[in-house]
């Protein structure tokens, strides 16, 4: 039975959903922040960045300790970012809109970590300007197991590896050629890198949309950081793409058709 034939469960799913998505956030932000800044995330326990005591479980709840402690350390009562509180709401909606979009199914498992690889590089390269490529890795492979669950998996494997060729040769291309008119380096390897892996999951038309609306994205951003004062600070735009992808991903079904219908395929 489908969850969304009871109400009941869809509730109840929904909520497990967010649990899940919070935590999972939690530790996204937490690993993002690590290895930004140098340390491992596997090893270690979490602990106060001002003062450095290890957190115990009251401090480690996912939204709720950030809000009863008032943002602030137990201890030290220094002040914790609102980034932490953020990135685990925030994840936490995007779980819950993965399950509605998807249900329980693996392409629904697929998709989430998809997404939770993209929360993570744009955090990382936020601090850091840097996309890690083991996030890229995860997410490849995490396509390559699932694409043998859906129909027609050769059909949909040449397809999706076609699509991830030509967009990230395709990017490589321009970028060194804009880079050579320009005399400076316009799309980093990442950035490139990221968008062969977003053809594996969007395909020809879902990723053109992408590329469309992560440009968008990154030209606000660009226009954020000069209305703050941060004009000649280096960019990153990891996150506009990973965000674009993640928009198309959850809510850009209705738009490919559309365009898909248009061309007749």
């Amino acid at each position: 039975m489908s969850i969304f034939e009871d109400t009941a469960l869809l509730v109840y799913s929904c909520v497990l959903a967010f649990i899940l998505g919070a935590s999972a956030g939690s530790f996204l932000n937490c690993a993002a922040w690590r290895i930004a800044h140098g340390e491992s995330f596997v090893k270690g326990r979490s602990r106060c960045p001002a003062c450095g005591h290890e957190l115990s479980l009251p401090d480690l709840v996912p939204i709720f300790s950030w809000i009863f402690l008032r943002g602030k350390c137990r201890r030290c009562k220094a002040r914790i970012s609102v980034r932490y509180l953020i990135t685990e709401l925030l994840f936490a909606l995007i779980t819950v809109a993965c399950l509605m979009r998807f249900g329980l199914a693996v392409i629904a498992l697929r998709n989430w970590v998809f997404l939770c690889c993209l929360f993570f590089l744009s955090l990382v390269d936020l601090d850091s300007y840097i996309i890690p490529n083991g996030s890229l890795v995860v997410a490849a492979l995490a396509w390559l197991a699932a694409v043998w669950f859906g129909e027609e998996p050769l059909t949909a494997l040449w397809k999706g590896l076609l699509a991830g060729v030509v967009y990230g040769g395709g990017l490589l291309l321009v970028s060194l050629l804009l880079d050579k008119l320009l005399k400076k380096d316009t799309l980093g390897g990442g950035d490139i890198k990221l968008f062969a892996v977003i053809g594996l999951y969007l395909g020809f038309i879902g990723t053109l949309f992408s590329v469309i609306f992560a440009c968008v994205l990154g030209l606000l951003f660009a226009l954020l950081r000069r209305a703050r004062g941060k004009e000649g600070e280096q960019i990153p735009f990891g996150p506009a793409i990973a965000a674009s992808a993640a928009l198309v991903l959850l809510f850009g079904e209705p738009l490919i058709n559309w365009y898909g219908n248009l061309l007749g395929i």
